[in-house]
């Protein structure tokens, strides 16, 4: 939607202008749609596993946004802003091409789903929209005081907790939260005029008069209550932002950087980035956290040196009531109790006057984050492990009810040290020891008399209807079978010829290898239509039987193809296993070799060690065909269902199938199947459906009945069931070495990413083609058009 107007302009490795800001210390900023993509595969496995140049790119983009933010900046802010694109001149992610009808839809009601810090949500207010990234949230229980006041049971209170010691229904339990969204973070352009705002505030219906949400959140387990910040946004990421996550438009895709769509893989990936992010932002020295929220060390110092509302005279005020909350008064004659105060944060910054005003909006997470850093500060330095001069024991009880609540207990002696800056529940734990009310029990009541039940009338019997008869699934060859696994020279000079090929299923079945067209000629020219040749096959990590590395074959050499039978496959060669092949000129040797995966993937139900061709393994790599035979008869309706899906579904490069689900049994059967035999595929799929080994998802069809994914404008829309395959995508630098070898030692593979280009540029056709390819890599099957002002950057490696 826009650029960064202070940026300056460097030739990138395409030769075109690289965006970049400036940095504090004068370097410059990267940009995440820059000619490098900030977020590389190292970091899908975490901070600890990713090299220090790249750890210094995300750390100058990542404290130039905490500068440029307003509120303390989240991990998972700070992971939407390298991941979706944030722009540090003023456009947020609106200078982004993020399509807004991928956001959640939010309408607040009676009770609303639970949002986790880092969604992007788009709030129905019933006139314009409301867009909007949530960057804190805290817990708001009713029973909280206007300064801050807690009972001692809600310190650490499960969510759903009704009382002391009563945890309330478990299953599926309630919590009132406040958020706090930044309704500025997609710049000017779609962020509401200040009337607007103001009228809302005044309405109070979908934001408070402080530009909050509360909200009684409904969470649908305690599971799903009792998640930390990060799992819970990693969940809504899978889930409710899926879309949003896997859209082609972000820099470089979770799918592109972890090789896979799979749940599993993007999960294990997103909990990656998040730790890298966090090792970053608690690695930068400019930078102070508290919890999961990182500030720069300028504004905490500008906030301490104000003396105006919330400034340093107020913290400090904070902090002494804090500490003398549960100092008793001196009493003359006899002892004291032990006393314990439960004080909130949020609440008790509202009593100060004049706070009004720096709480709203996203000043209010600001100063929260601050005054926690604060008493953490004055208890680090001023007592030993929360036990101050005084004789009270100063600790943090409850990190998310009301902003923090902070526990102050007189005397302090009488409890075992620990770390004072640990949440640990106490208040909570000191109610759950008091044995609850007991309940009446209902009395019983008396059974009620049986009443006489009128005889039924006898009704005419229905007359059978002869059975319907069932048909037998039908065995038709692969629509695209021409198309599948073509053979692909590497290397054609005066010793050899190198090639590779997908080991087909017809291959294993017909005991046969076709051969390069450039072999099978120069083999017929030098030795006729027919010869004994000698086959060798190496199996990366595997010892192969001696009748299988080493064979003497027939070679069959027609005027158009030639191919070797009688091969005796090992008996874990399967359909789409790549395979690298070698004839030295002159000879008769053809030697064949399998190269070995890094770690291996499953693809369905296959364990895959070796590299493989994913479109060939979708398409042959199904029940009912193997070595033995290729078809239908015998398998039950879930095995016809995944058969039929995987063979006949609309196919993507990465071996992704989409099938119109209306065409389902015609497709199985060849014609109208019996009614018993629909009800079986229907209930099939819905199975499926539920273990999640096919998934639902709708396109559209043209006007000659072709489907296409996603759906275009103007087709009608039409359900699909979706074969997502379970696999981790193998990028190896094929070329630039000999085919075969063991792989380039020190190069780093770039994945396919979006690049932001400088006015009076424009891509060419080959990167819109590769940009096509690359969203149908994403399971977009046809493919998405590039926005206008970027280019895509073709995957490649670096180094040497």
């Amino acid at each position: 939607m826009g650029g960064d107007p202070y940026v300056s302009a460097t030739v990138g490795e395409c030769g075109e202008p690289e965006a970049s800001s400036a940095h504090r210390d004068r370097t410059e900023v990267p940009d995440p749609y820059g000619d490098r993509a900030l977020l590389t595969s190292a970091m899908t496995r975490g901070y600890d596993a990713v090299p220090d140049q790249e750890r210094d790119r995300l750390l100058r983009y990542l404290e130039a946004v905490v500068a440029a933010r307003l509120a303390p900046v989240h991990t998972a802010v700070a992971f939407n802003a390298v991941y979706f694109g944030y722009d540090l001149g003023g456009d947020g992610y609106g200078g982004s091409p993020l399509c807004l009808d991928d956001f959640p839809v939010i309408t607040f009601g009676e009770c609303a789903p639970a949002l986790p810090v880092g969604a992007m949500v788009c709030v129905a207010t019933g006139s314009e929209p409301l867009y909007a990234e949530i960057v804190y949230r805290e817990g708001a229980h009713p029973e909280t005081g206007a300064l801050g006041d807690v009972p001692a049971w809600v310190s650490g209170a499960p969510a759903g907790a009704e009382g002391p010691a009563t945890p309330g229904n478990g299953a599926a339990p309630r919590r009132r939260e406040l958020l706090v969204p930044d309704l500025h973070a997609f710049g000017p352009a779609l962020s509401l005029s200040p009337a607007q705002l103001h009228r809302l505030r005044t309405r109070r219906r979908w934001i408070n008069g402080d530009g909050h949400v509360v909200v009684d959140v409904c969470y649908p387990s305690g599971e799903a209550a009792r998640r930390d910040d990060l799992t819970a946004y990693v969940e809504h990421l899978l889930t409710t932002a899926r879309e949003q996550l896997l859209s082609p438009f972000v820099p470089v895709s979770l799918a592109e950087l972890v090789g896979s769509t799979h749940d599993d893989d993007l999960r294990t990936g997103l909990r990656g980035l998040l730790d890298t992010v966090w090792g970053v932002l608690n690695s930068c020295d400019g930078l102070r956290t508290w919890g999961n929220y990182a500030m720069t060390r300028a504004s905490l110092a500008e906030g301490w040196r104000d003396n105006g509302p919330l400034g340093g005279d107020d913290l400090r005020s904070l902090a002494a009531a804090v500490e003398r909350a549960a100092t008793p008064a001196r009493r003359r004659h006899g002892l004291t109790s032990p006393v314990t105060v439960y004080t909130a944060v949020g609440p008790r910054l509202r009593g100060f006057p004049g706070a009004a005003e720096p709480l709203r909006g996203v000043g209010y997470a600001a100063a929260v984050c601050r005054a926690n850093v604060t008493l953490a500060d004055v208890v680090q330095r001023d007592s030993d492990h929360g036990m101050f001069e005084n004789g009270s024991r100063i600790t943090l009880d409850d990190a998310f009810e009301g902003g923090g609540i902070w526990r102050s207990h007189h005397p302090g002696d009488t409890e075992a040290p620990g770390d004072p800056l640990a949440p640990a529940g106490l208040g909570w734990a000191s109610t759950t020891g008091t044995p609850s009310q007991p309940q009446p029990q209902p009395q019983p009541q008396p059974q009620p008399q049986p009443q006489p039940q009128p005889q039924p009338q006898p009704q005419p019997q229905p007359q059978p209807q002869p059975a319907e008869a069932e048909v037998d699934p039908v065995d038709l060859p692969l629509a695209d079978d021409a198309a599948l696994g073509p053979s692909e020279l590497l290397r054609a000079d005066a010793m050899e010829i190198v090639w590779r090929s997908p080991l087909r299923l017809g291959h294993l079945i017909d005991r046969r290898l076709p051969l390069h067209p450039d072999v099978a000629r120069e083999l017929r020219q030098s030795h006729g239509g027919r010869l004994t040749a000698r086959l060798e096959l190496h199996h990366s990590g595997r010892v192969l039987d001696g009748n299988e590395a080493l064979q003497h074959v027939a070679a069959d050499l027609g005027e158009e193809t030639g191919r070797l039978t009688g091969v005796s496959w090992p008996r874990d060669f399967f359909p789409g296993l790549m395979l690298e092949l070698r004839w030295s000129r002159g000879s008769t040797v053809i030697r064949v070799a399998t190269t070995g995966l890094k770690e291996p993937v499953q693809v369905g139900d296959r364990v895959i060690g070796h590299c493989f061709d994913p479109r060939v393994v979708t398409r042959e790599d199904v029940p009912g065909s193997d070595r033995h035979g290729d078809t239908a008869v015998g398998l039950d309706s879930r095995q016809l269902v995944m058969r039929t899906v995987r063979r006949c579904g609309l196919l993507t490069p990465d071996g992704h199938a989409l099938l119109d689900r209306s065409v389902l049994p015609r497709a199985v059967y060849g014609r109208g199947p019996a009614r018993s035999q629909v009800v079986a595929l229907e209930s099939a799929v819905a199975e499926l459906f539920a273990e999640r080994r096919l998934e639902p998802a709708f396109g559209s069809r043209d006007v000659w009945g072709q489907p296409h994914f996603p759906a275009r404008g103007g087709e009608p829309t039409i359900p699909l069931i979706g074969y997502r395959p379970v696999q981790r995508r193998v990028i190896r630098p094929w070329g630039g070495t000999e085919p075969g070898a063991e792989g380039l030692r020190g190069v780093q593979f770039v994945p396919g990413h979006l690049r932001r280009l400088q006015p009076g540029y424009s891509p060419s056709p080959v990167q819109r083609a590769a940009f096509r390819e690359y969203c149908r890599r994403l399971g977009k099957a046809d493919g998405w058009e590039m926005p206008d002002g970027y280019t895509f950057v073709i995957e490649h490696t670096r180094g040497h």
